[in-house]
C-alpha cells in the first residue's frame, strides 16, 4: 500500500505519511483479528464467538469511526475537485458496503459464516485503503489550494497514535523494527515445552507484506483471551517484534520457541 505522493508543502507530506501509517495499522490489525477468527472457526466455534465479538468491537471503535472521519474531512473536500467527484462517490459507496459487512459479521449465525464475513471485510477494506493511498491522497496533497495538514489537524481517527489515537502505534516504531528485523539473526534460548497445537490457533505471517506484519500480529494477539495462546509462525527470529509486544503489554505474554528455523520460526505466545 505504498506509493509516491507529491505534496504541495512539507506539512502536507507529513500529513499524508501519518494517514498512510494509520492505514497500515488498521489493515494489519484487521487482518490479524480475521486470521484468528478463521482459525478459531475451524477448531472451536465457542472460541470463535469471543474472537468475533472482539472483531466487531474493533470495527465499531476504530474502523467505522475512521471511515466516518474520512467522509467529514478529505472526502467532502475532494468531492469538489472535478477530477475526484466520481472517485469519491465510489469510495462512499464502498463505505456503505464496509458497514454492511460489519453488520453481517455482527449478526452472523455461525462461526463459519462469521469467518467468511470477516474475510470479505478484510479484502474490501484493504482494496479501499489502496485506493485512498494511491488516488485520493495524491489528489488532495497535490492541490495547492488545499492544506491537508490543516484539514486533518486533531483528527485522531485519521492520523493514529502519533497524533493522540490510543489504539494505534507509531509509524516510526514500525520503521525502526523493520530495520532491526533485517539485521537480526538467531539468538535467545529455546523453551521447547509441550502444547496441544490442535487447540491453539496459528498465525503464519511469512506471506504477510512486511509493512503489515507487526500490526497483523498485534491485532491477532488482541483477540487472544487471558489464559489462552497463539502460535506465531515467522520467517526469522522475531526479536524486535517480541520487544514491541513487551513494550505494549508488559508481562502479559509468555514466549516459548517451538521451532527455530531454518525455514520458519514457531513461537507459542501465551496470554497470562
Amino acid at each position: 500500500m505504498s506509493t509516491l505522493t507529491i505534496a504541495s508543502d512539507p506539512e502536507d507530506a507529513a500529513a499524508v505519511e501519518a494517514v498512510e501509517a494509520h492505514h497500515t495499522q488498521l489493515a494489519g490489525e484487521l487482518a490479524g483479528r480475521v486470521a484468528l477468527l478463521i482459525a478459531a472457526a475451524d477448531r472451536d466455534p465457542a472460541a470463535a464467538e469471543e474472537v468475533r465479538s472482539g472483531l466487531v468491537a474493533f470495527c465499531d471503535q476504530d474502523l467505522l469511526p475512521h471511515a466516518a472521519a474520512e467522509e467529514g474531512t478529505f472526502y467532502s473536500v475532494a468531492r469538489d475537485l472535478p477530477a475526484a467527484r466520481l472517485l469519491i462517490d465510489a469510495m462512499l459507496a464502498e463505505h456503505r458496503r464496509i458497514g454492511a459487512l460489519v453488520d453481517a459479521l455482527r449478526n452472523a449465525g455461525s462461526a463459519v459464516q462469521a469467518a467468511a464475513d470477516g474475510r470479505a471485510l478484510q479484502v474490501l477494506f484493504e482494496e479501499h485503503l489502496e485506493k485512498e493511498n494511491t488516488l485520493v491522497l495524491p489528489l488532495l496533497a497535490g492541490a495547492p489550494e488545499i492544506s491537508l495538514a490543516k484539514l486533518l489537524s486533531g483528527m485522531h481517527e485519521l492520523l493514529g497514535h502519533e497524533h493522540g489515537h490510543e489504539h494505534g502505534h507509531g509509524h516510526g516504531d514500525e520503521k525502526e523494527a523493520a530495520e532491526s528485523e533485517s539485521k537480526s539473526g538467531g539468538g535467545g534460548t529455546c523453551g521447547c515445552g509441550g502444547s496441544d497445537d490442535a487447540q491453539v490457533p496459528e498465525l503464519d505471517v511469512r506471506d504477510v507484506p512486511h509493512a503489515l506484519r507487526h500490526a497483523t500480529v498485534f491485532g491477532a494477539l488482541s483477540a487472544v483471551p487471558s489464559g489462552q495462546a497463539m502460535v506465531l509462525v515467522a520467517p526469522h527470529d522475531p526479536l524486535p517484534l517480541l520487544r514491541q509486544i513487551e513494550d505494549r503489554h508488559p508481562g502479559a505474554f509468555s514466549v516459548e520457541y517451538q521451532q527455530r528455523g531454518p525455514e520458519a520460526w514457531r513461537l507459542l505466545l501465551t496470554h497470562r
